[in-house]
């Protein structure tokens, strides 16, 4: 077999794995109302199936590159592999909620280790003069697997067993198992500095703590002194790696890249805005299917509209921010994307399901050249020896705020069923919840007007290029 040849079917090797980890992030979705049924639960409550595998991610991302260089990139890859479908099998196998969210948890581990370690294994093998197309191969999943996941997932609990969203993983696995062990080169192990334990096992802890408080918010028992005392000590662990990562020399995440203006309003903006968005995947499909009586599959139909609006979006946010600019782009789009966060108000028994989706469609072109932008303009001041630091850190930054947006829709759920003294969950009781993750989204305008005029500029006068490049 050729070099080239090699090459591709490494690539695809590794598109095939990460398409996985894309789709089943977000088939599950659609599926909440037929697994809380299963389970004879609220479907609120299965937010932490969502919150865990997202928090697994944030915790785990940062070590990746470590281990990827200490213990051989193929070898972690494979693992990663095995790790994600174990986990798949052990969350069909769920029969109750706890069991579902250990399953996510460990699923979240694989998910961490495949992205980046799946990165690394193509910059070193594919030359520079390749890397774009590589590239454009590598991002592929990411686009794709969030356009079919809600009506994969909605298909699946329509005509089958709500568990067949994990065991498709099974054989998919198992064969990108044995591609990436036999065609993947054995990219040697390197000499790396010693790990930053003190500041994972801090900030594991932190993110643990604040999630597991975050579970007893919108359920029925509300221990609140122990949701307190894990609060408390997710704040206290907080403060503790923050004061570690300001004196450590190589911490896990260094916050001193907070002193770069374009990053720290990409991840203070990015964190408010996407706590106000990630509340609408989880409210969506739980207005369609409970308030709106849609079965499982024409949900997953109506939610795929938002992200087809923002697959829409990929060639025209180039153009739009050469135009316009970073800060302009910023401070209007932002108020348009909360506006149509809560669009969703206006759904009822009545409105026609082509509205729904023009709604939906627009939302997700507003919503995606917002993100591009974000993560544009954070990378966009980096220097180069600290782009890695930068990029683990917006991923912990994202997937967090993420998870935050989650529980925010449950708990907005939950204090509007106690506002209205109903036990089941209306239209009404969406509305409020849905004006709620606008809100919380447009808090980040005035991080937006702070920024100067000519953020970002210089990725923008011949064109946004990535992140490390420097313009003519």
């Amino acid at each position: 077999m050729s070099g080239n040849a090699r090459q591709r079917l490494v690539i695809v090797v590794v598109a095939a794995a990460l398409f996985m980890e894309n789709l089943d992030s977000t088939v599950l979705v659609t599926a909440l109302p037929t697994i809380a049924a299963d389970f004879g639960t609220d479907p609120v409550h299965l937010k932490l199936a969502l919150t865990t595998y997202l928090v697994s991610l944030a915790v785990c991302v940062p070590a990746s590159g470590w281990i990827a260089d200490r213990f051989g990139a193929r070898r972690v890859f494979t693992l990663a592999i095995v790790l994600f479908c174990t986990a798949s099998l052990l969350c069909s196998l769920a029969g109750s909620v706890p069991e579902l969210v250990a399953g996510r948890a460990l699923q979240g581990m694989g998910g961490a280790l495949m992205v980046p370690v799946g990165r690394l294994v193509i910059l070193r093998l594919v030359p520079k003069h390749e890397l774009v197309g590589a590239m454009a191969w590598f991002t592929m999943p990411a686009l794709i697997g969030p356009l079919m996941g809600p009506p994969v997932g909605g298909f699946i609990v329509t005509v089958a067993d709500w568990r067949w969203i994990f065991w498709i993983n099974l054989p998919v696995g198992a064969v990108a198992l044995v591609a990436a062990w036999f065609l993947m080169p054995r990219i040697a192990a390197r000499d790396v500095p010693p790990f930053d334990l003190r500041g994972f096992g801090l900030l594991a802890v932190c993110l643990a703590s604040v999630v597991a408080a975050e579970a007893f918010f919108g359920t029925g028992d509300r221990p609140l002194l122990l949701a307190g005392l894990l609060a408390l000590t997710g704040l206290v662990t907080g403060w503790l790696y923050v004061r570690h990562a300001l004196r450590s020399t190589r911490p896990l995440l260094d916050l001193r890249l907070l002193r770069i203006d374009t990053f720290r309003a990409g991840m203070l903006g990015g964190f408010l805005f996407r706590a106000g968005a990630g509340a609408t995947p989880f409210l969506l499909p739980l207005l369609l299917q409970l308030a709106l009586g849609l079965d499982p599959l024409t949900s997953g139909l109506t939610t795929f509209a938002t992200a087809f609006g923002a697959f829409l979006m990929k060639p025209l946010a180039r153009p739009v921010l050469d135009r316009f600019g970073f800060r302009q782009v910023l401070i209007v789009n932002v108020g348009i994307s909360a506006a149509l966060l809560v669009a969703p108000i206006l759904f009822g028994h009545g409105t026609p399901w082509l509205v729904m989706i023009g709604v939906l469609v627009l939302a997700g072109l507003t919503r995606s050249l917002q993100f591009t932008s974000l993560n544009t303009l954070a990378m966009a001041d980096l220097p180069d020896e600290v782009q890695s630091q930068g990029t683990s850190t917006a991923s912990v930054v994202q997937q967090v705020s993420v998870s935050l947006g989650v529980t925010i829709a449950a708990v907005s759920l939950d204090l509007a069923r106690w506002l209205h003294g109903a036990g089941e969950l209306g239209v009404a009781e969406f509305r409020f919840a849905f004006l709620c993750a606008g809100l919380v989204a447009l808090t980040a305008l005035p991080v937006f007007l702070a920024l100067p005029a000519d953020a970002g500029a210089a990725l923008v006068r011949g064109g946004i290029r990535g992140p490390g490049s420097r313009p003519k």
